[in-house]
């Protein structure tokens, strides 16, 4: 179903998965039941989640939102003239902030192009399309409404027209080895030969600098990490002790990702009443929360090329601390 709530240059679709998508009772049962405990990073977006995410891409700690951004300003325009969109596609959008530098890449190129956000919050998609429209007097929107994990077989893109598909954030990182692959496999998939995937990836660096990063000193991270608990005691009628659990976030090299876990201060029972179940932490047990892969030239390469991509163009942040990869069906 399409409407359009402010306009014909703002327009939105609820896109359908093409497969069967976990509940979070679903992936509560699956980890939270189990041990070692885990949750998945997915649940941390509700409103108060994505505003504190918001938040955290402003502490000085947090270096990748202001290295991938830096990158789209400074090579926006190269990105543009070497993909010649026709059409935008962004997976996980959000409020679309960083996507305004490949807007005014098209802007100054006299390169006019639609652009096709794709997020599960409807009502930021809308708001930040409405000031986009607002913004750029050529552009339209068309907000695709769904979960992309759920696969993109059924994202109604046009026939016609050159696509960049973008996926920024360094999210492919939140994404098990397997599932990454795969991600990118999906994304290969939808692409022709003329389209192109611009993809930004965060990278292996000292553990200092990584481990800041995801335990600011404002606390903001803390803060958006326990709030999965109160995801959790609002959804499932769970009474977690939200301030009893302390955030922590560590660098596993050998696998080259940061950790995220929220760790109890005391033994308790937690009580999930829409699960009819309760379940028994113990003092000092740990509940995974995230997982961010890290990667090297040679293992995006590497995952790029099992993908059946071919990197076209490697722009990288000084000292090698991030990278936004252009890349092509191989």
């Amino acid at each position: 179903m399409t409407n359009s709530p402010t306009g014909a240059r703002l327009t939105s679709t609820h896109v359908v998965p093409d497969r069967p998508l976990a509940s979070l009772a679903d992936d509560v049962r699956a980890g939270l039941l189990a041990r070692p405990r885990w949750l998945s990073p997915k649940y941390f977006y509700d409103d108060h989640g994505s505003a504190l995410f918001e938040a955290i891409c402003a502490t000085p700690e947090y270096y990748p939102s202001r290295s991938e951004a830096a990158l789209l300003a400074a090579h926006g325009r190269t990105i543009i003239e070497a993909s010649s969109p026709e059409h935008i596609l962004e997976l996980g959008s959000g409020s679309s902030r960083k996507t305004r530098h490949l807007l005014d890449a098209c802007d100054a190129l006299n390169r006019p192009c639609r652009y096709w956000p794709f997020d599960v919050s409807a009502q930021m998609m809308l708001d930040a399309g409405a000031e986009l429209v607002a913004d750029y007097d050529w552009l339209t929107v068309h907000a695709l409404i769904g979960d992309y994990t759920g696969g993109l077989s059924t994202v109604p893109l046009p026939e016609d027209g050159r696509r960049l598909i973008v996926f920024l954030g360094g999210t492919l990182g939140n994404f098990e080895p397997a599932d990454a692959l795969a991600m990118l496999e999906q994304i290969a998939a939808l692409m022709r030969d003329d389209d192109r995937l611009l993809l930004g990836i965060d990278r292996v660096k000292d553990t200092a600098t990584l481990e800041a990063a995801y335990d600011d000193a404002q606390g903001v991270t803390a803060d958006f990490n326990r709030n999965v608990l109160r995801v959790l005691n609002r959804e499932l009628d769970a009474d977690f002790p939200v301030e009893a659990y302390r955030h922590r976030a560590l660098f596993d090299r050998d696998n080259a990702r940061i950790e995220m876990r929220l760790t109890a201060d005391y033994a308790h029972r937690v009580r999930l009443a829409a699960l009819d179940t309760a379940i028994d932490i113990d003092a000092g047990e740990e509940i995974v929360t995230e997982f961010s892969h890290k990667f090297t030239p040679d293992t995006l390469r590497a995952l790029l090329n099992a993908a059946g991509l071919a990197m076209d163009r490697h722009f990288e942040a000084e000292g090698g601390a991030y990278s936004l990869v252009l890349a092509r069906r191989a």
